[in-house]
C-alpha cells in the first residue's frame, strides 16, 4: 500500500506531538559514524531553527530514524519531505555521492496522551540498547531528549 493511501484522512493539527519513522533506502546502514549522523541530526535542529517544528527526542539509528517533535507550522507530510530531502542532499554532499538515501514514505503517530510522551521518548532513546549498541540510556551519542 502507498503511503499515500496509509494517510488518507489523516490531519496535521498544529501543536499535536507526532513520532516519525523512517528507514533508509534497502534498510542501508548509511549512519554508522559521527559524520554521517550528525549530518542527519542537524537537519532536525534547522528545521526547529525555521520555527516549524519543537524537537522533543530523537535517535539516528545506522539504518533509520525516529524522531518525536511538536508540529509548529506546515503539514507534517511537508516537514517528512523537508527532512528527507534535505538530509538526503546534506549527506550526498558529504560522502560525496548521488542517490536515494530515504526508502520513500514514513510512519508517524501522533502521541494522544500527556503520560505517554515519556514513554515515547524512552521508546526512542532505548532502541540503541535493543540493538545492542549501547547498554543504557544516554550512552549512544546519536540520541537526544529534552527529559
Amino acid at each position: 500500500m502507498s503511503s499515500d493511501l496509509l494517510r488518507h484522512g489523516r490531519r496535521s493539527i498544529i501543536g499535536q506531538v507526532y513520532v516519525l519513522t523512517t528507514t533508509t533506502c534497502q534498510r542501508r546502514r548509511r549512519f554508522e559514524c559521527g559524520a554521517t549522523a550528525g549530518c542527519v541530526s542537524s537537519q532536525f535542529e534547522e528545521l526547529e531553527r525555521q520555527g516549524l517544528v519543537q524537537s522533543l527526542a530523537w535517535v539516528v539509528m545506522p539504518d533509520h530514524v525516529h524522531w518525536m517533535l511538536q508540529l509548529r507550522a506546515s503539514e507534517l507530510s511537508g516537514i517528512a519531505r523537508r527532512f528527507k530531502s534535505s538530509s538526503a542532499l546534506a549527506l550526498n554532499r558529504l560522502v560525496g555521492r548521488r542517490g536515494v538515501v530515504w526508502q520513500s514514505g514514513y510512519f508517524d503517530h501522533a502521541v494522544r496522551a500527556e503520560e505517554s510522551l515519556h514513554r515515547q521518548a524512552l521508546y526512542i532513546l532505548g532502541n540503541p540498547i535493543r540493538a545492542g549498541l549501547a547498554r543504557e540510556i544516554g550512552q549512544y551519542p546519536y540520541a537526544w531528549s529534552i527529559w
